[in-house]
């Protein structure tokens, strides 16, 4: 959520800013209108009640001089009813600026670059030369299904389509991967494990901006005002939701593995085989509480955390800074980390890491107290998947895959799997 404040203060500045996502959404025309109407509520308000008050004094003067202060108070008797009906009024035009505030995207920072769409996001960094191969390299789903570790068809029967059945060696490898991105995060990234809930109240999507704009998107418990988590993202960003944090304690850093479950709705099309889009997938997330003036510094240490993991697992990849026409909506800044997919010949995206400033903080109203005896200040969040489980485990298939139809497990996935080398059918 943007600062109101600010909003007031310097209107056309937040429209340009918000207009190098590619136009100033409608939300902010019609919160400046309902602003404007809040304000003039207010005024009137207040000149009602100043009236009312003076009337009070005059009805008191006048009755101890044995005059009649009939008309006086049948004035002040319409002024009450005037002050009722303007009260709902400005409670009416509070929440429909509220609405609109929690509808607006963030502004992105002046460092992120300009363009119009994902062809125009920069690539900031590359790591790892993809690998040569001496023969026609296969998609994941194709070396899953060969090697019985993979099953679409059944997952099909089960839920539907966009969904999958790990079983054997995809099974465990996948368990070995949530495994190997926990310790690698905890023992020497610094973050402090989490094992959150995964059905969420609306209080908490609201909180970090999953709703209301993208509920479409969203699984809601039918009968219930909760929904399956996106990503562990919600929960424990909620962690600290109505909470004023000791500023000597910052930056706080978490990581969570939860399942996760999105519709996909506006995914129509897009990577339909395979693993890469799927209605329900695993995820182990990041998410970082920080001072203002840190956030930025904090965002690089998050994104190279959320690299390392491809490192070690020998992963090529590269990273793309996302233009102003591609920014997440929440997002002052964003990097996405894309993996190597050698059976695709295609890079594809496999984290996506953000400062949020105090967007989400504001929504949710998380706030820390630089010093004691100081004033509350909200704080800036950041979050990044660390990453996401399934994708790893398909680009691992792929990349590593051999022509006999083996799958070679890299070096520092192996004391996860009892130091198994190679993967075989049978």
């Amino acid at each position: 959520m943007l600062d109101l404040r600010q909003i007031r203060n310097q209107p056309e500045a937040v429209r340009e800013a918000l207009s190098r996502r590619g136009g100033s959404p409608p939300a902010f025309d019609r919160l400046l209108a309902d602003d404007e109407e809040w304000r003039r509520i207010v005024t009137r308000v207040e000149t009602v009640k100043a009236r009312r008050n003076a009337l009070s004094k005059e009805v008191g003067q006048l009755r101890r001089a044995g005059g009649d202060a009939e008309e006086l108070m049948a004035e002040s008797r319409r002024l009450a009813e005037e002050e009722a009906e303007l009260d709902e009024q400005r409670a009416d035009a509070d929440a429909r600026i509220q609405a609109a505030l929690l509808l607006l995207p963030n502004i992105p920072h002046s460092s992120v670059p300009e363009g119009r769409d994902e062809t125009e996001n920069p690539e900031v960094r590359r790591s790892g030369a993809p690998r040569e191969f001496s023969f026609e390299p296969r998609p994941h789903w194709d070396i899953g299904e060969a090697l019985d570790i993979l099953d679409f068809e059944r997952a099909v029967k089960i839920s539907g389509s966009r969904f999958y059945v790990l079983k054997g060696w995809g099974a465990r490898l996948e368990r070995a991967l949530i495994s190997f991105m926990l310790d690698l995060h905890t023992t020497e990234h610094g973050y402090c494990e989490i094992w959150p809930p995964v059905l969420i109240n609306r209080e908490s999507m609201a909180g970090t901006g999953q709703i209301p704009k993208f509920e479409f998107d969203m699984y809601k418990i039918d009968g219930e005002d909760v929904f399956l988590a996106p990503t562990a993202e919600v929960p424990v960003t909620n962690l600290h939701r109505d909470e004023i944090l000791d500023g000597a304690q910052l930056p706080i850093s978490y990581v969570a593995y939860t399942p996760s479950f999105r519709k996909e709705a506006g995914a129509a099309g897009r990577d339909t085989r395979g693993m890469i889009r799927v209605h329900q997938f695993d995820k182990v997330e990041l998410v970082k509480f920080v001072a203002p003036e840190t956030s930025y510094d904090e965002l690089e240490s998050l994104t190279r955390h959320a690299e390392t993991v491809l490192e070690r697992l020998g992963l090529p990849y590269r990273t793309l800074e996302m233009c102003t026409g591609d920014l997440g909506e929440k997002g002052t800044k964003q990097y996405d980390p894309e993996v190597w997919m050698p059976g695709q010949n295609r890079y594809a995206e496999i984290s996506s890491c953000s400062n949020f400033e105090a967007y989400q903080a504001r929504r949710a109203n998380i706030r820390f107290r630089p010093e004691k005896g100081a004033k509350p200040e909200f704080v800036h969040t950041l979050n990044g998947s660390g990453l996401a489980v399934g994708r790893t485990l398909a680009a691992l298939l792929e990349n590593y895959q051999e022509e006999d139809g083996s799958v070679t497990i890299p070096e520092a996935l192996r004391p996860y799997v009892g130091g198994a080398e190679r993967i075989c059918k049978g």
